[in-house]
């Protein structure tokens, strides 16, 4: 099953992170299928970029989010609340 996920990157202390359509099996920062966004959540207010239509193709296709991609895209207006359930962990 393909995920929309985070994974981490930047240096220690200092988080960035990807919004990425991965593979369900694959580690956190493992391989995954492609880029959809960034996430920065040390800037003031935290700073998400998305390619909207791309997630959106995801999720036509059956992708699940994780329940913070999910916070993410409802915030970013791709989403309205309610509209997709979070996958289950």
């Amino acid at each position: 099953m393909v995920r929309l996920r985070l994974t981490r990157r930047g240096r220690r202390k200092r988080p960035f992170y990807r919004i990425v359509a991965a593979d369900s099996r694959m580690p956190r920062d493992g391989r995954y299928i492609e880029v959809l966004g960034t996430y920065d959540p040390l800037k003031t207010p935290a700073a998400v970029a998305l390619k909207q239509e791309r997630v959106l193709e995801w999720l036509k296709k059956g992708a699940q989010p994780s329940v913070t991609v999910l916070n993410l895209l409802r915030k970013a207006g791709v989403l309205k609340p309610s509209k997709v359930a979070p996958a289950k962990a």
